[in-house]
């Protein structure tokens, strides 16, 4: 799938409002987490000032942040020990300031307005794509067939039409 919602861009009225979400969100992501995580946080918030109407018209911009992170953490496996990177969910919101429930109600928010899921390949972090089985889904006659695996002309195809997000690395099995 293409990257959607890869973007910073914001229209005027809402700039403020993201400016104050991004400041929160980038100094939570320097501390606990990455730039990678930063990044993705901004592009969340630009998806959010770009639907219309914007959510982000109401509500503080520590809760919002919050949200943010904690539906980017449930896409990207942030809550689970076993990952490198981890967090644990109430540690988000003691951050801002907020209640853990507040917390999950602003990201379930964010996720059904933005119909994101566990492994979105919009919302997935770019490190982690390649564990992304979902990333690499296609159709081919009928079939869907992990692309990695797939002819590197079926690869190059995907990718002009946006079906996955990069040319694997993987050795594309031949015919």
């Amino acid at each position: 799938m293409a990257q959607q919602g890869r973007s910073e861009r914001v229209p005027k009225e809402l700039q403020a409002k993201f400016d104050d979400i991004t400041q929160l969100t980038d100094a939570f992501s320097k501390e606990f987490l990455n730039e990678e995580w930063a990044q993705l946080c901004r592009h969340l918030t630009a998806a959010l000032s770009r639907k219309r109407p914007s959510p982000l018209l109401s509500g503080k911009a520590p809760t919002w942040a919050s949200g943010i992170v904690h539906a980017l953490g449930s896409v990207n496996f942030l809550f689970d020990a076993s990952q490198k990177l981890h967090l644990k969910a109430p540690q988000i919101a003691e951050y801002f300031g907020i209640s853990h429930s507040t917390s999950q109600t602003k990201s379930k928010q964010i996720r059904d307005l933005l119909n994101i899921g566990v492994y979105d390949p919009n919302w997935t972090l770019p490190s982690r794509m390649d564990r992304n089985p979902l990333a690499w889904m296609i159709t081919i006659n009928g079939l869907v067939v992990d692309a990695r695996y797939a002819p590197r002309e079926i690869q190059e195809e995907a990718l002009r039409r946006g079906l996955i997000p990069y040319i694997p690395t993987l050795p594309a099995k031949s015919e």
